[in-house]
Formats: structure tokens, C-alpha cells, sequence
């Protein structure tokens, strides 16, 4: 059972609800003697000490507010009402580049928005936009002090930039996560530079041949109708993300390889394909890898944010049937397919894509070694998860 407020709290709340109508007729010396009463009485009153604030600000006691708020953010640090009073009070003193960080920080706890009024909403708009252009006058500032990123190779620009967009609070970082198997030492790289895979442009020369194969599989009958569902979860297993996607041809996969377990027939059918897919630095680890497959996105549908199974393999991403407006994230990156240009990724970092089009949206996919990896490392990887298998399958 809820206990009852004691006497003092009683009283606590009384004289706050007077300081509150004193505030509203503008009378703060008479408010800031009733809230200061009230706080002795119950020191733990969060609102008696954010109206004081209020009321020192209407006497010009800017300081004094200031320590306040923060007295009642020791109280209760994620008090969003306190967080945004304390940015307002670092705009109102001048303190720009401060009041950015604290808005930002408010921002962060934003209640709902059924909860809002419409002063808080305003006051959440200006905290947005004052962020907004403090971020542009950092950015203009940045540019002619040090310069615009840019580097003698594309991995130097593509560092500079990232370096530059995180200085900025620009882009969010984003790490190799893998869901299973971890190499230490590998770099996290969202998108990596085309100059580090001499073989990229023989994959982007065979887009037409491989784009035929892929449309000569769904215009026959019983071609098609070897398509999966790319998510094959068992229903005991937690689906979170997946519920949409198990076992659904949403998202629809026609393989080549996985799990290191090659389809014959599917090779026989798109031999261009496959011509290609035996010159490419793919990983061999028997029941892991290789994996290549044409990726079938139907219409309004999303990919969920995931993380692929390990690092020491990145995907290629060639696409073959692009109707617009279809998209693809990994990490802070957003990018959007181009027809005839591959892109190369860390699927162990976190990734996710969209076709918000009417048509369906394909991808030839296929999985390649490390490029930082070397032969021996590779064996080691390959011995490593084949006695791991080995092992667990002693029961």
C-alpha cells in the first residue's frame, strides 16, 4: 500500500502550488522565499526546485538558476524537463557552443509524444534547430580551419572524412559485431575503397550476363519456383527482428553456395554466373562458406537491422534489377545501389535495407576472404572451424 505524504511534504506541495500562482503574476522574489521553504521541507521535491529555477530566472538571477537545475539533476540526472531548463539557461547566458551539448543531451530523454504540451514542443523544435546550426557553424568552421578531407588514395579521403563527420557529431560509430566468429585485428569498415579489389571491375563487366540468368530463373516456372525464403529460422528459436521475414519469400534467396554446399543444378542453369563466381577469392570452409545467391527483395519490404556471422569475410553486392527508391545502410552509411557498380562491405557491422518501390529489387551476392588475411591465417581459419565442428559434433 502507497504511503500517504508526511505533513512536511504535505506542506512541500502546498507552497510550491502557491509558488506556481506567484509565478504567474509575476511576482518571483515572493515565489523563490515560498519554493525555498518548500525544499527544506522536502529536499527530494523535484518541481519546487526547477520553479525556484524558474523564478531566479524571471529576477535575473542567472547563475543562481543555473545551480538550481543543477542541484536537480543531481537528484534525478534524466530529468528532461531540467536537462532542456539547464540548455536554455547556457543559450540565454550566451554560452552557444554549451547549449548545443545540453540540448542535445535533453534531446536524448524526449518523452513521448502524447505526453507533450504545446510549449515543451515548441521549446523541443528550437532545441532542434538551435543544434542544427550550431552543427553548420562548427562545420563552415572546421572547413576553413583544416581544410576540406581529402587524401592522395581513396582510403586516406574515406578516413579524413569519417574522422571529420564524427569531430562534427555527424555519424555514429558503428563497430564489427559478428554474430559467431571474430578475427582480431581487422579493421571496421563500413564501405570498403574499389582500389583494393583489382577483380571488381570484371564483376561489374558481367552485369548484363548475370542479370540475364537471373531473369531467365524467374520467367521459368520451374526455375522460380526454386526460390526460398531467405530467413529459415526454426520456430523455436527467438525470430525478434524476423518475425516478418521467417520463412516468408519477402525476402526471397535463389543459391549458388552455402554452408559450403554448392547447387549443381542452379550452376548448370546460370553458367555465366557461376564462371564468375570460381574466379573470385571466395572462403572454402567446409559447412561455413561459400555462400552466393541471387537476393530477392519484393516491394515495401525491409531488411531488419543484423550483423552478419563473422569478419574474416566481407559480401559483394552486384544489382541486377533496381526499380528506384530502394536503399541500403551499414553502419552510418546509407547508400543506394547503382546499376553496373559493385559495392563492397563488412556485413559483421550492423546493416539493413529497404525496397520502398513497387517492384521487386535483386542482388547477385557472394561472400570473399579478408583482403587483410593472409594464406596462412586463411588455413588457420579453415582448420580452426573445421575441428570446432568436428568437435561439437561428437555430441
Amino acid at each position: 500500500m502507497q504511503q500517504a505524504p508526511s505533513p512536511a511534504s504535505q506542506d512541500a506541495l502546498r507552497l510550491n502550488s502557491q509558488a506556481l500562482q506567484a509565478i504567474a503574476n509575476r511576482r518571483p522574489a515572493e515565489a523563490s522565499q515560498m519554493l525555498r521553504s518548500a525544499i527544506e521541507l522536502d529536499p527530494m521535491l523535484l518541481p519546487a526546485r526547477l520553479n525556484l529555477a524558474t523564478a531566479q530566472r524571471m529576477e535575473g538571477d542567472m547563475m543562481g538558476a543555473l545551480a538550481t537545475v543543477d542541484d536537480a539533476l543531481r537528484i534525478e540526472p534524466l530529468a528532461f524537463r531540467a536537462l532542456l531548463m539547464r540548455a536554455s539557461l547556457l543559450e540565454a547566458m550566451g554560452h552557444r557552443r554549451a547549449a548545443a551539448i545540453a540540448y542535445g543531451n535533453a534531446l536524448t530523454q524526449t518523452p513521448d509524444e502524447q505526453y507533450l504540451d504545446d510549449n515543451t514542443r515548441r521549446a523541443i523544435a528550437h532545441a532542434g534547430d538551435f543544434r542544427t546550426r550550431n552543427f553548420t557553424e562548427m562545420e563552415d568552421f572546421l572547413v576553413r580551419h583544416a581544410g576540406t578531407p581529402g587524401g592522395s588514395t581513396s582510403a586516406e579521403a574515406r578516413r579524413m572524412s569519417g574522422f571529420a563527420d564524427h569531430l562534427l557529431g555527424k555519424r555514429q560509430r558503428y563497430r564489427s559485431e559478428p554474430t559467431h566468429f571474430f578475427y582480431p585485428g581487422l579493421p571496421s569498415i563500413e564501405f570498403y575503397d574499389r582500389d583494393q579489389f583489382a577483380w571488381l571491375p570484371e564483376v561489374e563487366a558481367a552485369t548484363d550476363d548475370i542479370r540475364a540468368e537471373l531473369i531467365a530463373v524467374l520467367d521459368d516456372e520451374i526455375a522460380a519456383a526454386e526460390l526460398e525464403p531467405y530467413m529459415q529460422r526454426p520456430d523455436t528459436e527467438p525470430l525478434e527482428q524476423w518475425t516478418e521475414l521467417n520463412k516468408s519469400l519477402k525476402w526471397s534467396a535463389y543459391h549458388f553456395a552455402i554452408y559450403g554446399w554448392h547447387f549443381t543444378e542452379h550452376r548448370q542453369r546460370c553458367p555465366k554466373t557461376a564462371a564468375l563466381l570460381d574466379r573470385m577469392p571466395q572462403p572454402d570452409i567446409q559447412n561455413r562458406c561459400p555462400a552466393s545467391l541471387y537476393s530477392i527483395l519484393e516491394p515495401h519490404t525491409h531488411i531488419p537491422a543484423h550483423n552478419g556471422v563473422a569478419n574474416f569475410r566481407l559480401l559483394c553486392h552486384l544489382p541486377l534489377i533496381l526499380p528506384g527508391n530502394c536503399r541500403f545502410r551499414v553502419g552510418s552509411s546509407i547508400r543506394e545501389w547503382k546499376m553496373g557498380e559493385a559495392m563492397v562491405f563488412d556485413d559483421s557491422i550492423e546493416h539493413e535495407a529497404w525496397n520502398d518501390s513497387d517492384q521487386r529489387r535483386a542482388v547477385f551476392i557472394f561472400d570473399i576472404w579478408h583482403p587483410m588475411l593472409s594464406a596462412d591465417e586463411r588455413d588457420y581459419i579453415r582448420r580452426s572451424l573445421t575441428a570446432m565442428d568436428a568437435f561439437n559434433a561428437q555430441g
